[in-house]
């Protein structure tokens, strides 16, 4: 480091030492530290709002497991980028935040405690000093990587522009201490497993994340047992032994094998609302083991509970587990590993009110779309089709952006991620019409950026879930209306290709478009109907309108 630097240089020096690239909007706080990552040649793509740039990031990790650099401006910038923050936050993904803040000299009028801010959201800040720059920045990237969690690094106004100066000599990071495998712990669901006539095992991100599947694979050879995962570890075994996703977006036929399984191995899942299918996805009786990194169940039909790695608890049970003498519940079920379980049956196209039903167009989706595809889904009521309908490479080729939080509209600026990611990969955004006008800023950086993608709309010119949640409860749904926006006309006006689609045979611009070599954005706007509730919908609402 040479002494004319400056304290952004210092940190961005850091910052491209971990980083291939940066999503970012610029803005006072932080247009030194941009500027050194742009003119060292760094890829940095622009956002148009600054909730866009952490989406991005966010996208860009699931994607591809790298981490990426967001950075924002102080203040409105700050505030704008926080509902994508707490996602991020939530889902435990990893990243460094470079944001300005408030000089050191003390707040303007315009200035807020974004420290307190981001610590209500769960988020970590770091604070450089003219003398601390590359420790601090050093300390943020190792601990984003070691804890999986966004870290904020933040440069007072008045110093980003200062000379750093000698720096202060970096801490020796001490490494967490692995969790130890815990023998009682290990012959205790050892002996559980083996004494199962049905045993079920359910992976998470978590054990995607720890490398567990070839652990995971080798005890349910051994056992004989079922596979399931959750939507974030979809297609992680790769097995013909794999039931699909478990929960709220299953198929009902899997479903129903799922809740005959007496003992259920959950490995790195959080068993949230959506993957316990409401708390309906077990049975009575059911005995179900977690193995997480956290310190504590996070469901309460967890009848026993291991805090341990996943890749490392799940090779010492199966190195503890005998083989089943008769094959265990596979053989059951032959109908599983030859594919005769679920054959897709053809859908009708229209809904009673004549506009599209939605899972018809999902399964024509899944015979159009180019088998290598990036599907990144917003948050909403049609974001359960996809997964139930169309097929994902891999546990990164499906990424389900907003559920951690429960929001909508970071759908448009993580495809930009995700693209990024994966250039080698045709991205596949899944939106509402609610979402897709909530983010409709970065419209623009998906032309701007995508090299190969396609823009789906799921457009039931409505909030469909308040509409499938409280209309059906006698609410007043004029607050639930949207006028109806054709997106394939706003994305032409920007430079992408699109068409509405009222019919199944209004896809053919799409194939076209794919046959002529698939370059750019195509957005296709899909009138669905409002009359169709998906299946994860209607099971939440169950037991509360049978209770009105």
């Amino acid at each position: 480091m040479t002494n004319n630097q400056t304290v952004s240089d210092v940190v961005a020096d850091v910052c491209a030492s971990y980083a291939d690239v940066a999503f970012g909007l610029m803005g006072n706080g932080n247009a030194f530290f941009i500027s050194n990552l742009t003119s060292r040649g760094m890829r940095y793509v622009s956002a148009r709002h600054e909730a866009g740039t952490i989406a991005m990031a966010d996208a860009y990790h699931r994607a591809c497991r790298r981490l990426a650099i967001a950075t924002v401006t102080y203040g409105a910038g700050f505030t704008n980028s926080l509902t994508a923050l707490t996602e991020a936050a939530k889902a435990g993904i990893p990243m460094v935040v470079v944001v300005g803040d408030a000089p050191t000299s003390g707040p303007r009028p315009w200035d807020i405690d974004q420290v307190v801010v981001a610590q209500g959201l769960g988020v970590q800040t770091l604070t450089v000093t003219p003398e601390s720059a590359a420790r601090i920045t050093e300390e943020a990237w190792a601990t984003a990587y070691r804890e999986r969690r966004p870290v904020v690094v933040a440069i007072p106004y008045d110093i980003s522009a200062l000379p750093a100066g000698p720096q202060q000599p970096q801490r020796t990071l001490v490494a967490e201490r692995p969790l130890q495998i815990d023998a009682l712990a290990t012959q205790r669901i050892s002996a559980l497993l083996m004494q199962a006539q049905r045993p079920l095992i359910i992976a998470g991100h978590g054990a995607v994340a720890a490398g567990a599947r070839a652990a995971l694979l080798e005890l349910g050879d051994k056992l004989g047992a079922l596979f399931a995962t959750s939507v974030m570890a979809r297609n992680f075994f790769d097995s013909p032994w794999d039931l699909g996703i478990a929960g709220g977006f299953a198929r009902q036929e899997r479903v129903d094998i799922m809740r005959s399984a007496d003992v259920v191995l959950v490995v790195g899942a959080s068993l949230n609302l959506f993957q316990t299918r409401y708390g309906s996805l077990f049975s009575p009786g059911t005995a179900v083991v977690q193995v997480d990194e956290r310190e504590a169940p996070t469901c309460e039909q967890v009848t026993d509970f291991v805090q341990a790695d996943a890749a490392a608890f799940a090779w010492s049970l199966a190195e503890t587990v005998q083989p089943s003498a008769n094959g265990g519940w596979r053989a059951e079920h032959a109908e599983i590993a030859d594919g005769a379980l679920l054959p897709n049956q053809p859908m009708v196209e229209f809904a009673t009110d004549g506009r599209l039903n939605p899972p018809a167009v999902a399964q024509l989706l899944d015979s159009v779309l180019p088998v290598e595809r990036s599907i990144v889904q917003d948050g909403g009521h049609f974001c359960g089709w996809i997964p139930m309908y169309c097929q994902a490479p891999d546990p990164e080729g499906l990424m389900m952006v907003g559920t951690a939080f429960q929001t909508i509209g970071l759908g448009l600026p993580a495809a930009v991620g995700a693209a990024v990611a994966r250039p080698d990969r045709t991205t596949v955004l899944i939106s509402g019409d609610g979402g897709a006008l909530m983010a409709l800023a970065d419209l623009e950086t998906a032309v701007r950026t995508i090299p190969s993608g396609i823009m789906v709309v799921f457009n039931d010119a409505a909030y469909g879930a308040e509409i499938h949640q409280y209309a059906v409860r006698g609410l007043d749904d004029t607050a639930m209306q949207i006028d109806e926006v054709d997106f394939s006309a706003l994305g032409r006006a920007m430079g992408a290709h699109g068409i509405k689609m009222r019919s199944l045979a209004d896809i053919a611009p799409l194939k076209e478009w794919l046959a002529a070599g698939a370059e750019g954005l195509f957005i296709l706007d899909v009138a669905i109907s409002q009359t169709v509730v998906a299946d994860y919908m209607r099971e939440s609402m169950a037991d509360i309108l049978s209770a009105a």
